[in-house]
């Protein structure tokens, strides 16, 4: 049964002053506008007469765009659980160097624990164009920490789930984060970074040699980065949250085929090859789309997104922008 409660609404803004301020601006420069071309008579002031023109031209464009400026609330709460959509979380990285393994592990963990009715409806895919056997073991380990991070942030109602961002302040001493903070709250709090900075000591000491050793990684053994063929591992398979309680999305990663011969298309055919994964393994009706670099600063992020996608009665009504 479809929900008849409002998921979002539009509310327009007032902006009359705002309005008046910018038709003063247009009114001045077309003032000054009709100045110089009645004084113009040298070559230099017929160059600044067209700046001028293009400038107030320019500036008319800018207000029609703020015309008439909205805002859409969205409501979560009246989301119906069992109507949500599943969900394909993207992310890209392309080189260890010039983006560590650590930047990625903290983007990939924002998105582990979002909060989502269904865990099982969402599954997260790295694309890794370096073919790093540093990065695959960065966000093997990272998936082991997620069991312990994820069940954290859910039970204290963490805001920002990114834990370089939540680590990098001293823990709460309200109940606006994390909940009734009490001693076990900072126990808690202690533990989960004292593992945090563990997890990035292991990432950042991490030797490639050490890591083709062992078997998990002997698919990157010869593999050059702009040569060698497709590797996709699972590294958290969401069936185990079943069994286990540990309810975290399906983390991927896919480093696609190579060649000298072919041209890649750099970001965009890295996101082609996970839309293809995707719709093998999971092929969830929408995807999002997050550089390594990015992180969810609000773990309600898909719920208001699906607010404005299932929101409006007719199609016609929303678009991609």
């Amino acid at each position: 049964m479809a929900s008849t409660k409002k998921l979002q609404e539009r509310v327009v803004l007032r902006t009359t002053a705002w309005i008046l301020a910018e038709f003063v601006i247009l009114f001045l420069l077309l003032a000054l506008i009709a100045r110089r071309a009645a004084a113009t008579s040298t070559s230099l002031g017929t160059l600044a007469l067209v700046c001028e023109a293009w400038f107030a031209f320019v500036w008319a464009l800018g207000m029609n765009c703020k015309w008439s400026p909205v805002r859409f609330d969205t409501r979560p709460d009246n989301l119906l659980p069992d109507e949500l959509p599943a969900l394909d979380m993207f992310v890209t990285t392309a080189d260890p160097l010039l983006e560590p393994p650590v930047i990625t592990v903290n983007t990939v963990l924002s998105l582990l624990a979002l909060d989502y009715p269904d865990v099982g409806k969402l599954a997260c895919y790295v694309s890794d164009d370096g073919c790093s056997p540093v990065t695959c073991y960065a966000l093997r380990e990272a998936a082991k920490f997620a069991a312990l991070w994820v069940p954290f942030c859910k039970r204290h109602g963490v805001g920002v789930r990114a834990p370089f961002m939540y680590f990098s302040s001293a823990p709460p001493e309200d109940g606006t984060d994390a909940g009734t903070v009490g001693r076990e709250f900072l126990e808690s709090w202690a533990f989960m970074k004292s593992e945090y900075e563990k997890l990035v000591t292991r990432i950042e000491n991490a030797d490639e040699g050490s890591i083709l050793r062992d078997a998990e990684f002997a698919d990157f053994i010869d593999a050059e980065r702009r040569n060698h063929p497709t590797i996709i591992k699972v590294l958290w398979d969401n069936t185990k949250s079943r069994r286990t309680g540990q309810g975290f999305p399906h983390l991927v990663y896919v480093s696609r085929e190579k060649g000298p011969k072919h041209y890649h298309n750099f970001k965009a055919g890295a996101m082609n090859v996970l839309t293809r994964v995707s719709d093998v393994m999971t092929n969830a009706p929408i995807m999002l789309n997050v550089d390594c670099d990015m992180f969810v600063n609000n773990p309600q992020v898909a719920l208001h997104a699906m607010c404005l996608l299932l929101g409006f009665g007719d199609e016609t009504e929303s678009g991609f922008v």
